[in-house]
């Protein structure tokens, strides 16, 4: 992100900076429908949300080659090598990566779906069904490897604690946490639509860094 402005008051540099990262909080453009439809297969990108709730303490900021957010803490650099298109998201500020920092709940770990930190989409399903939830990421830590899935509103049991245990690279998993299984069950994470047409599907957070 090229940053201007140095020569100016740190007080105007700090608002700046502070604008520059509230938009890459903000929406791209538009509200329609972001999904695309191939052999069944329901997809959109992450960064392509309509609208961002329940902010207050984290948010989602997009990162691409445009400008990254400039928040502390993060522990790890952009990972754009390797994103599709080039672009992705991540829950920041980052206060806790690993199990030797602090848990705070409702702040850098919230257990609960739908309560902090919420991205909302307008996805169009071609039938009704179950539909298993697909995600790609990119984990560095212990504690910057989960989320929880909604569906218009409601937040099924089915859709929360999404989870993957692979570090330090691109990876697509389909996992749940369980308190049985710390690493996710495989196929496990899925949403039930019930009409084919338009929904909104939400992503909340459950750890910041994801």
């Amino acid at each position: 992100m090229q940053k201007t402005g140095f020569f100016i008051l740190p007080a105007l540099f700090s608002l700046s900076l502070a604008t520059a990262n509230d938009n890459l909080a903000k929406p791209k453009a538009g509200s329609g429908i972001v999904s695309s439809k191939k052999n069944g297969v329901v997809e959109f990108e992450a960064e392509d949300f309509f609208k961002q709730t329940k902010t207050g303490k984290r948010k989602w900021y997009r990162s691409s080659v445009d400008g990254q957010p400039d928040l502390k803490p993060d522990a790890d650099p952009a990972h754009l090598e390797g994103a599709s298109g080039g672009e992705y998201i991540e829950v920041l500020p980052d206060s806790r990566k690993n199990h030797g920092e602090k848990l705070i709940r409702g702040e850098n770990f919230e257990p609960q779906p739908g309560k902090m930190a919420i991205l909302h989409y307008k996805v169009e399903f071609p039938e009704p069904g179950k539909y298993y939830v697909w995600a790609r990421a990119f984990s560095t830590g212990t504690e910057d490897n989960g989320f929880h899935i909604g569906l218009n509103g409601d937040w099924p049991e089915s859709g929360q604690r999404w989870q993957t245990v692979v570090k330090k690279r691109w990876h697509w998993e389909c996992k749940q946490r369980t308190d049985k299984v710390h690493t996710g069950v495989p196929m496990q994470l899925f949403l039930e639509i019930p009409k084919a047409g338009e929904h909104e599907i939400q992503i909340s957070m459950r750890e910041d860094g994801t």
